[in-house]
């Protein structure tokens, strides 16, 4: 969202990012909605009502708001499902008013009654009607099962939009949207970017702080980790991989640290997306064991280092593997380590790929916004 906008700005158009959680901001076209107290009344109402998306009025308003004031030719909408967006409120301006909206989905929030990923437990429901939803305990949670009434009244709110038009970061993605309750709009796939200026081979001393400069490392990075994300992969690969590998895992918490086994070496995070680079391109083989990725950023980053992927044979990620690394289709641990041996010893060099730029996006993005306003990209 701030790549596209900042390349708005830089082109002389008129752009405003506004956001719920996170970073504050003193610049008045990046406006952070700053309602802590509403989020934290949004998340326990959500998980006592079952009702994501359905508080935070008071930040919402404000929202509105800003949008009667600043009269948009396009509303861009990303993930609203963060416990600071009234989905009533928004999308009932948004169809009395007519506005041009574009809608990137990051994930399948926007089409269930629950869940914003699926794919893990293979439920189907919201392709005709959520019930009985088993992802209660996943984010957003829920302490009880409202699935039918979210889905009837998402469905409600998100369909009938007269000038919307849905963008995804994969055609897998794009796939599941035409087969839900959203297949009526025009619905694209436009790959997510990276800063090929940061995420390129990069040299440096990072494993030889982490003292593994001898050992064949099998990196994995995430956000947060969780068995979705294929953490119990990488904890049943450790107990078949000999004394030549080592594990390294980004992302995992405190707890999760304490408990790994001695061939896996956890970091919270590195302390910049420089030293991430340096830490992809040192490593022999990036293994991303996830079964729920609508676009699949850290292995983009990874290739982008210079380094082979093995991922599984789901979700979006093998649209953007493809050649350079390797798909398989089991999750059995002995056979993931059969693949990433073969791709060590087989050398494989990820080829330059142009395909997931910043640049690349955010003039895609652009493009978008022009035919929706039917003028010239100049």
């Amino acid at each position: 969202m701030m790549s596209i906008h900042k390349e708005l700005i830089k082109h002389g158009h008129d752009s405003y990012v506004v956001w719920g959680r996170g970073r504050k901001s003193d610049n008045d076209h990046e406006i952070y909605l700053n309602d802590k107290l509403g989020i934290y009344f949004h998340a326990l109402y959500s998980r006592i009502t079952g009702k994501t998306g359905f508080a935070s009025r008071r930040s919402t308003k404000k929202l509105i708001k800003l949008l009667e004031e600043i009269k948009p030719d396009i509303v861009h909408i990303h993930n609203i499902h963060g416990y600071y967006i009234n989905i009533e409120l928004l999308f009932g301006y948004l169809k009395t008013h007519n506005i041009r909206v574009i809608w990137t989905l990051h994930d399948c929030w926007a089409f269930t009654g629950q869940c914003a990923f699926f794919s893990y437990i293979n439920c189907n429901k919201w392709k005709k009607h959520c019930e009985k939803c088993p992802m209660l305990n996943e984010y957003p949670k829920s302490f009880i099962d409202n699935s039918k009434w979210n889905y009837d009244r998402k469905k409600e709110l998100f369909t009938g939009v007269q000038h919307l038009s849905i963008v995804t970061p994969s055609k897998w993605l794009a796939n599941l949207v035409k087969q839900s309750y959203l297949k009526e709009y025009d619905i694209n796939a436009i790959y997510n970017g990276i800063d090929t200026n940061v995420f390129k081979h990069t040299d440096g001393n990072y494993i030889k702080r982490l003292n593994i400069e001898n050992k064949k490392i099998i990196l994995g990075v995430a956000n947060v980790w969780s068995n979705r994300k294929g953490l119990d992969d990488f904890l049943r690969l450790s107990k078949v991989i000999d004394d030549n590998y080592v594990i390294v895992l980004v992302g995992l918490n405190d707890q999760q640290i304490k408990s790994l086994p001695s061939n896996v070496i956890g970091i919270k995070r590195t302390d910049s997306q420089s030293e991430l680079a340096e830490l992809y391109s040192a490593s022999d083989v990036y293994f991303n064991p996830s079964k729920e990725e609508t676009f699949g950023l850290t292995t983009v980053e990874a290739l982008s280092c210079g380094t082979p992927a093995l991922i599984y044979n789901c979700c979006a990620m093998p649209e953007i593997v493809g050649e350079i690394g390797k798909i398989i289709d089991s999750d059995d641990e002995n056979i993931v380590y059969k693949n990433i041996q073969e791709i060590i010893s087989s050398n494989i060099q990820p080829k330059d790929n142009m395909e997931y730029t910043i640049d690349k996006m955010t003039n895609c993005y652009i493009q978008k916004y022009c035919e929706e306003l039917k003028i010239e990209n100049n």
